[in-house]
């Protein structure tokens, strides 16, 4: 009879696999979130700078109005400017992964219409 070589045990090499993977697996969760958190962010912005112009047609605080507009732990991440009667505010979105932060900030332009008599 032929000496046959033992078969080695397939036990553990799940594990092993699954720890070799982790890196990856985080690093692929870590970008999602971060491509989700952008998506909030041009949300917001869109919902600030509707505000702001709202508010500008008024003859209200641009700015005040954008604020309010957005949540609490959102108005810090908030830049807004305003030029005649144009609105643009930029929200910085949660920074998961910051290189990746950084270049995803969003920015949305709104315009109040022309100017009125009963504005001030």
């Amino acid at each position: 009879m032929r000496h046959r070589p033992p078969i080695r045990s397939a036990h553990g090499q799940a594990s092993v696999e699954l720890v070799a993977m982790a890196p990856l697996v985080v690093a692929v969760a870590l970008a999602v979130g971060q491509l989700l958190a952008a998506g909030a962010a041009h949300e917001l912005a869109g919902h600030a700078a509707e505000a702001a112009a709202i508010a500008l047609g008024r003859g209200e605080d641009a700015r005040a109005a954008a604020r309010a507009a957005l949540p609490g732990w959102s108005r810090d991440r908030l830049d807004v400017a305003v030029h005649g009667r144009r609105v643009t505010t930029t929200v910085h979105p949660l920074p998961l992964v910051p290189p990746l932060a950084n270049r995803l900030e969003s920015s949305v332009t709104a315009d109040a219409g022309p100017a009125t008599e009963g504005a001030r």
